[in-house]
């Protein structure tokens, strides 16, 4: 028999739910609280309940969680990696980072990833299957529990194309932001995506102020197309289109992604036609130096290259920073250290 997961239904679901199997609808608020507020994921310790109740949900239902299966803790910047063992025994990953604001947290929205971006470690296995909402909010719910402390940011950018998994990211969110759990802001949430552009105008028309980024890394079709398979798809040109109607519905900057890449993206003519395809946009661009992974032969550029390029953007009226690296020792890019443990282990 397949139980349906509680922790994935909004209020009003819970509610009815209740009412559907003959209680009152107040008895969904309660365990919405349990669940979310309290970020508790037993059935059968939910006191409130009497234990008639807890054995008739524990019979049809149950509450999504994930373990911790290894945390890995940078001896350089004190940031945290999870991996996340689901309960079909699929293996995610997270990472917390510790900033003077507080901690900002990275999830992941899907088991492997259907992109195929050649630099990055977590499309190598291609998609396996989307993250439910209780399992994301599970990431987000044990970060916090293990660390004993409430994230001030998260990243949609972990093992993942969110926009890919569309409908579960936004009944997260909207889960996330109830004030009968979390109430945690939509403006401390940033959705990362490499550019589907139709699911881009379905975000802007959501009218949820969250911060959408884009993965550019390249201002030329061609070389975009080589690396990225999506702007076979979706040309740069209606990437920008797109993240105009975004910045207009919204009023919110957008954040564009660039991973330089020596002697591929980092010359001048990729400089100039960046500033181009930006100019007016209200934008900021984050320069991230290549984390290389083994399956893809580039490398970073020396950061003396990597400060001009970011200078020459600044110059020209395009707010850009070279993002931190953090966890280097750990394998803290996306995919890096679910892809390096299952190889380790065999499971590749």
């Amino acid at each position: 028999m397949i139980r349906t997961d509680l922790k994935s239904m909004s209020l009003e679901e819970l509610k009815k739910e209740f009412l559907k199997i003959g209680e009152k609808p107040y008895r969904g608020l309660q365990l919405y609280n349990y669940m979310h507020k309290n970020m508790n994921s037993d059935i059968l310790n939910i006191n409130s309940f009497s234990k008639e109740l807890r054995d008739k949900l524990n019979m049809d239902y149950y509450i999504s969680d994930l373990k911790i299966l290894e945390r890995f803790d940078s001896k350089l910047d004190g940031t945290k990696k999870y991996l996340f063992l689901l309960e079909d025994n699929n293996i995610i990953e997270g990472v917390a980072m510790k900033y003077k604001y507080g901690y900002s947290a990275c999830i992941s929205t899907q088991v492997g990833c259907r992109m195929g971006c050649s630099f990055c470690a977590s499309t190598k296995e291609g998609i396996i299957r989307n993250i439910t909402p209780g399992e994301m909010l599970s990431e987000i719910y044990n970060i916090q529990r293990n660390l004993g402390i409430r994230l001030s940011n998260i990243v949609l950018m972990g093992s993942g194309e969110p926009l890919d998994n569309y409908l579960n990211v936004m009944k997260m969110l909207r889960i996330l932001n109830d004030k009968n759990g979390q109430n945690f802001s939509f403006r401390n949430v940033t959705i990362s995506t490499c550019g589907i552009v139709h699911k881009i105008y379905q975000l802007a028309d959501e009218e949820i102020p969250v911060t959408l980024s884009v993965s550019l890394h390249f201002p030329f079709n061609e070389l975009r197309s080589k690396i990225m398979p999506i702007n076979n798809k979706y040309h740069i040109e209606e990437i920008i289109k797109a993240c105009k109607y975004y910045v207009n519905r919204t009023n919110r900057r957008v954040t564009f992604e660039y991973t330089l890449i020596e002697g591929l993206n980092d010359g001048r003519e990729c400089l100039d036609e960046l500033k181009r395809i930006l100019n007016g946009l209200l934008c900021h661009v984050n320069i991230i130096p290549l984390n290389p992974i083994k399956e893809f032969k580039y490398k970073k550029p020396e950061m003396d290259a990597v400060k001009i390029f970011v200078k020459e953007l600044n110059k020209n009226g395009i707010p850009a920073t070279v993002r931190r690296q953090m966890g280097a020792d750990i394998d803290a890019a996306c995919g890096q250290l679910r892809r390096s443990y299952m190889n380790e282990k065999g499971l590749l």
